[in-house]
C-alpha cells in the first residue's frame, strides 16, 4: 500500500470518527446542533470521507460529504455572524 493509499483511508477513518464523535455528543447533550465545535467535526468529517470515497470512485457518498461539508460551512460562517454582531 502506498503513501498516498495510507492517507486516503486515515482521512476515511479519521472523518467517520469525527461524525460518529459530533453526533455522540451532541446526543449526549454535551454540545448543541448550533455549536461551532460540532459544526467543525462534521465540516473535517465531511472532509474525510469525500476525500475517501472520491478516491475509491463511492460517488454517491462523495457527493453526498460534499453537501454534508458545505452544510457544516454554512452553519459555521452564521455562527461567527452572530458571534461578531453581538
Amino acid at each position: 500500500m502506498s503513501a498516498v493509499q495510507i492517507l486516503v483511508e486515515v482521512a476515511g477513518w479519521a472523518g467517520a470518527a469525527l461524525i460518529l464523535a459530533a453526533y455522540l455528543l451532541v446526543t449526549i447533550g454535551r454540545v448543541t446542533g448550533q455549536s461551532a465545535t460540532f459544526q467543525a467535526m462534521n465540516l473535517a468529517g465531511a472532509a474525510g470521507f469525500v476525500v475517501n470515497g472520491w478516491w475509491h470512485g463511492a460517488l454517491p457518498s462523495a457527493s453526498l460529504n460534499v453537501i454534508w461539508f458545505l452544510i457544516a460551512a454554512f452553519a459555521l460562517w452564521r455562527i461567527g455572524r452572530r458571534r461578531e454582531a453581538s
